[in-house]
């Protein structure tokens, strides 16, 4: 077995990528305080052709240097928009014909093993240590949780992420 090189990868460039068609999916961040956490978002959207994200709140926007050091340059590939307040990215996005879902541990939220997403997805990922704010989880179609089994309560926003963003891609790309 040998690593491949970078060049043997066929990466898109940023233009190709930004050309390419996207998934129905974005991303809301309220709040999100770790730039680096916002980076990794970046990139885990960049790889899973995530539509836009929006940021809100005390969410750091780009250029950043933190962000741009785990976005990998994903905060040029993939668009984001920024807004003060997370009610008003709501707002586009249910005018838009998006399904709003926090990410979030909540009565009732559906295990992401039984979530199935509609066409157009949107999701909500909160702060690292107060989650998301409890009016904006009250403007949400439903709340998606990752199944954990230890002891502790939550995995690291970037993780999440990275979970929730790939079962819900492999989702709406190959549809049940």
């Amino acid at each position: 077995m040998r690593k491949l090189h970078i060049s043997e990868l066929n990466r898109p460039t940023t233009e190709e990528y930004k050309k390419r068609k996207k998934m129905p999916l974005v991303v809301v961040l309220d709040n999100i305080r770790s730039c680096y956490n916002i980076g990794s978002v970046f990139r885990s959207s960049d790889a899973l052709l995530v539509k836009m994200i929006y940021l809100c709140g005390i969410t750091a926007t780009p250029p950043d240097k933190e962000i741009h050091k785990t976005a990998l340059d994903a905060e040029s590939s993939v668009d984001w928009k920024y807004l003060e307040k997370t009610e008003d990215a709501m707002t586009e996005l249910r005018s838009a014909g998006y399904k709003i879902f926090a990410v979030e541990q909540v009565e009732n939220s559906i295990p992401l093993t039984s979530f199935q997403p509609p066409e157009k997805t949107a999701l909500v990922f909160g702060h690292e240590v107060k989650g998301i704010q409890q009016k904006i989880v009250d403007l949400c179609d439903g709340a998606i949780e990752i199944p954990q089994y230890g002891t502790k309560h939550s995995f690291n926003i970037s993780v999440c992420a990275g979970i929730i963003l790939w079962d819900i891609f492999q989702k709406l790309k190959n549809p049940a």
